[in-house]
């Protein structure tokens, strides 16, 4: 990672269990800070998949949130803005600088075998309003939130870490239920959207939504008006590997209007081979005028101005003491966040 950093530079880096980044709380603080040192002229974001329930890589010592659908049950607009003050605080003390969340995907398919419970809800109008509570809430600490997974994951009946799911619905249904969220999102400021490896064949029937400029650029950035950066989902998830290359997939992301890409690695490490694969990839297709420049140059300006929102929190931090740490990680008004929440299971 440090090779591929000195060679290109580096936007971010995300946690991930089971690549050995998460073990104690002063552990991810020394990581988090070697991370953000990686950046060129502004740091590095440290990123994290810290939703609550089962998609949650920071677990004990740290507060265990319940699922997101536990949250929308109360319907409880103050225990959402309390709930995500309190995961800032605890993302904040270890040096965490982006969460990917919140899921603004609307559960409406009991099928699902990726959101389910990971969704605020079955309403769009309820998932919107306490989504926008979570954005504000955890930028107000300091923490870039990213909605996801546009332009909706919540109805399909397949997982797109192990296949392509489809979603069949016309563009006015996902106007009215799917993108009410997403609009709530934009109004809050959100930093980043995601996108979502879904085929929605109403719009592209031919590319998943990551890869679609229709999708991406139509409708995330010119209809919805979204100023921020978007980044794509996972580009090694099995949707996108088992039908584009890694060069292939993030030419064809960035050129359909994807700020950053992420590539998570599979297993148990990142294989760095196929990141400078994509790189490279991303570099040649500019020379050879198959990629814009000023599409480059626009996402890179992008990722600059968000950064620059935020980095004046994070410029100069340093890891805190033990103690400092232990005063906010699981700390007892945390949990009893948690436990309101837990009310509603």
């Amino acid at each position: 990672m440090r090779a591929l950093t000195r060679e290109f530079d580096l936007g971010g880096v995300t946690l991930f269990n089971r690549l050995g980044n998460i073990e104690t709380p002063d552990q991810v603080a020394a990581v988090a800070f070697e991370i953000r040192r990686l950046g060129g002229e502004l740091p590095a974001w440290v990123g994290i998949d810290q939703e609550g329930g089962r998609v949650a890589r920071l677990r004990a010592p740290f507060t265990e949130w319940p699922p997101m659908a536990v949250l929308g049950r109360s319907d409880d607009t103050s225990l959402a803005a309390r709930f995500a003050k309190a995961l800032a605080q605890e993302l904040c003390a270890v040096g965490v600088s982006l969460d990917y969340a919140p899921v603004l995907d609307i559960h409406t398919n009991p099928k699902n075998p990726v959101i389910g419970d990971r969704a605020l809800g079955e309403r769009p109008e309820l998932v919107a309003k306490l989504g926008r509570v979570i954005i504000e809430e955890l930028q107000r600490a300091g923490v870039a939130a990213c909605g996801k997974h546009f332009p909706g994951h919540g109805d399909t009946v397949s997982d797109s870490h192990f296949d392509l799911p489809i979603v069949e619905h016309p563009p006015d249904r996902l106007r009215a239920v799917e993108f009410v969220p997403f609009k709530a999102a934009v109004e809050a400021n959100a930093a980043f959207m995601m996108t979502a490896h879904v085929l929605v064949t109403s719009i592209d029937d031919e590319r998943p939504a990551t890869l679609s400029k229709r999708i991406v650029t139509d409708m995330l950035r010119n209809e919805l008006r979204f100023e921020g950066v978007i980044v794509s989902d996972d580009l090694e998830m099995k949707a996108i590997t088992d039908r584009y290359s890694p060069g292939d997939a993030a030419v064809a992301a960035i050129a359909a209007g994807c700020d950053a890409l992420l590539m998570c690695g599979k297993g148990a490490r990142a294989d760095i081979e196929l990141q400078v694969q994509a790189v490279e990839a991303i570099i040649h297709a500019v020379e050879e005028e198959q990629l814009p420049l000023t599409r480059v140059e626009d996402a890179l300006a992008r990722n600059r101005r968000v950064k620059e929102r935020f980095v004046s929190r994070w410029r100069d931090w340093r890891p805190p003491s033990a103690a400092q740490l232990r005063n906010v990680i699981g700390s007892e008004a945390h949990q009893a966040v948690a436990g309101e929440m837990s009310a509603f299971a």
